[in-house]
């Protein structure tokens, strides 16, 4: 399969990735555009998880207003150097991240962050809507509705509010920055604001 400089931009453009590695990409999935995307995202994965034991000391705080200033949002985004802390992508992702903040107001940063009675009072109101099913099969089902309690209120597990993401969610994206631009990058902590909120 020869691999074509538009293949190789239009996967660019999708990604985010290096010319190398949609290159590399596309080569492994004999042209699928579609796997190559999931070969990229895997690569992704596997660098995110060898830099999240380093330490991140640096980075930004991010912050911004709504239009009316009714909502305001402050995240603090950390990363390893000033040197990534002052790149324009980095800063980008932050202002994302901001707006995604500002848009679908989560709770939490991760599921952890759940506190157990919040996490008990979603499980027996999703058990109240099932009782009528088998109990074999109660848990699957209370397993399933939390994913979708925690894509609602934890950020990381958010589909990104950008149409251009897909869907895709924070954590993702958080992973796709990490692999490009090689530094584990941490969502610290961040405080949503809201006129009578």
């Amino acid at each position: 399969m020869h691999v074509t400089p538009e293949m190789v931009r239009e996967l660019r453009d999708k990604t985010n990735s290096g010319i190398m590695d949609c290159k590399t990409a596309l080569s492994e999935s004999k042209g699928d555009m579609q796997k190559a995307i999931d070969v990229l995202r895997k690569k992704g994965l596997v660098i995110a998880a060898k830099k999240s034991g380093r330490k991140a000391a640096e980075g930004i705080i991010g912050s911004y207003i709504h239009h009316g200033d009714k909502i305001g949002v402050l995240v603090e985004v950390n990363c390893e150097t000033d040197f990534v802390a002052r790149n324009a992508e980095f800063r980008e992702f932050v202002k994302m991240v901001t707006l995604q903040i500002a848009s679908a107001s989560p709770a939490y940063l991760v599921p952890a962050d759940v506190t157990q009675d919040i996490l008990e009072r979603e499980k027996e109101i999703i058990r109240d809507q099932i009782k009528n099913k088998p109990a074999n099969v109660v848990e699957k089902i209370v397993e399933g509705k939390l994913s979708k309690f925690y894509e609602t209120c934890c950020l990381l597990e958010q589909p990104s509010v950008r149409p251009e993401h897909e869907g895709r969610k924070i954590k993702d994206l958080l992973t796709d920055l990490i692999a490009k631009l090689g530094e584990n990058i941490v969502i610290r902590r961040f405080t949503r604001f809201q006129i009578g909120g």
